[in-house]
């Protein structure tokens, strides 16, 4: 095994949903107390990892067409503010989309496994369990499979079908300083990537956690296949980071305010992960 290597480590906010309630974020307010006055928008992130050897991406994020779909299907009541595609984002940071080669997708949810026609180079890595899952019979119960864009899921088996999915089954070391690490919980294939930076174990958490609320609460967000194993995910996730402030939830606003932007053209757009948190209370 090679020795570890240091990355930078960037969170790139393509969306942004505001007025989310307690409802939305806890499976039930018994299992929180603070959980009864939450209020909090929902972010949507993609999070890029680099270093002199390489660069990575993980998730894809959802784009304008799922968006239209969404707010249709909704009604009109949903209406997130959708700044810029998550290509878009990586060109804000001088990177061509059509560059990447390495794609990691932590779940198949519409939100985190759009747009991978954007990268036409890339790899995109997969818990085999979470392909099994959104090809498999669970996917009969609306409530279920109303987080999947069938889209998605049919344009990632094209991608299998072109020799463009490797797939990953539990933890495994993805590259010298990058590991994954199969959770369940909230999908049975999420996976979260743990990356080594210059302040220790950085831990993308994606929807293993949506918020720090959850993770800190242990409070199970409602959109869940396996509760047991959402709460054990929040006890392996504080085993995996360096400190409790080295976990990066998947939806959570406060990642923005809490680390630095790489420039001010950048401000509310990107932040650095591999930077120390400035956390406000």
């Amino acid at each position: 095994m090679a020795d570890p290597e240091a990355y930078e480590v960037y969170a790139i906010r393509y969306c942004n949903r505001a007025g989310r309630d307690a409802k939305e974020t806890f499976l039930t307010t018994a299992w929180s107390d603070p959980s009864h006055d939450f209020t909090a928008d929902c972010s949507y992130y993609v999070w890029l990892v680099r270093n002199e050897n390489r660069t990575v991406l993980v998730d894809t994020g959802f784009g304008r067409d799922e968006l239209a779909r969404r707010q249709q299907h909704a009604g009109g009541w949903w209406q997130p503010d959708y700044a810029l595609s998550p290509a878009e984002g990586l060109a804000r940071l001088g990177i061509d989309a059509a560059s990447i080669t390495d794609v990691i997708i932590s779940h198949l949810h519409y939100d985190h496994a759009g747009t991978t026609e954007d990268f036409p180079a890339a790899t995109f890595h997969l818990q085999e369990a979470e392909m099994r899952y959104a090809t498999g019979r669970h996917m009969r119960r609306p409530g279920l499979r109303s987080a999947y864009a069938i889209e998605d899921v049919v344009r990632m088996i094209r991608h299998l079908y072109r020799g463009q999915v490797h797939f990953v089954d539990g933890d495994v070391e993805f590259a010298p300083g990058i590991s994954l690490h199969l959770f369940g919980g909230h999908t049975p294939g999420i996976q979260a990537v743990r990356v080594l930076t210059r302040r220790g174990w950085v831990v993308l958490a994606s929807d293993a956690t949506h918020f720090y609320a959850n993770v800190e609460g242990r409070a199970p967000y409602p959109i869940v296949f396996n509760v047991g194993d959402m709460l054990d995910g929040f006890d392996r996730l504080n085993e995996l980071a360096s400190t409790p402030s080295h976990i990066i939830p998947g939806h959570d606003p406060l990642v923005m305010d809490w680390y630095p932007p790489p420039s001010t053209a950048l401000q509310g757009v990107a932040v650095r992960l591999d930077q120390e948190e400035r956390r406000t209370l």
